[in-house]
């Protein structure tokens, strides 16, 4: 299944300043070559390099994990993990959501982001979280767009990044009562 979505670009070949739309396209499920072109797009944007362990769980994530395209290129994705908490409820982890730089600010990450929302509301899934580096301050105000909140702070959560502190950033979703 791939979703198209089309989009109003500023950047136009026409003489008369005009607005030319291009499309979006996001993938199904990851698989194959896909799998390879998630990775380069996680490390194009985010500088963290992870291991297999981190693409299987995105591969085990099914919908919730999406590719990005325009004009065959992957130009974004996220990647998620799904969590069993104490009781059985499952809440949702954002390993990463990222877009390469010359394609932000198009709503390519709103898009990743609000199928994943969207997801989350359909399957009754009352909580997703991540984690955003303290000094990050673009993705936080992104984030809080959204209704996320900081959470936690903790410390030297990284390794190999400065700063290595991060905050736990949080979306509660309330979930639609049902009719009795």
């Amino acid at each position: 299944m791939v979703i198209r979505i089309i989009f109003d670009w500023e950047k136009s070949g026409d003489q008369n300043g005009g607005r030319r739309k291009r499309s979006v396209d996001f993938s199904g499920r990851c698989e194959g070559q896909e799998f390879d072109a998630a990775q380069e797009a996680q490390h194009c944007p985010l500088p963290v390099r992870y291991n297999d362990k981190y693409y299987a769980d995105a591969l085990a994530s099914g919908e919730f994990t999406k590719l990005a395209y325009y004009c065959d290129i992957c130009v974004g994705s996220i990647a998620c993990r799904l969590e069993k908490k104490e009781g059985g409820a499952v809440r949702v982890y954002i390993m990463t959501l990222g877009v390469l730089a010359p394609y932000r600010g198009l709503g390519v990450g709103s898009k990743l982001l609000n199928h994943v929302l969207d997801l989350c509301m359909k399957q009754n899934i009352g909580e997703v979280y991540l984690h955003v580096q303290t000094n990050n301050e673009d993705a936080i105000k992104f984030y809080k767009k959204f209704g996320f909140e900081i959470t936690e702070t903790i410390h030297n959560y990284y390794t190999n990044i400065t700063p290595p502190d991060c905050y736990v950033v949080t979306k509660f979703i309330a979930q639609p009562q049902t009719k009795k």
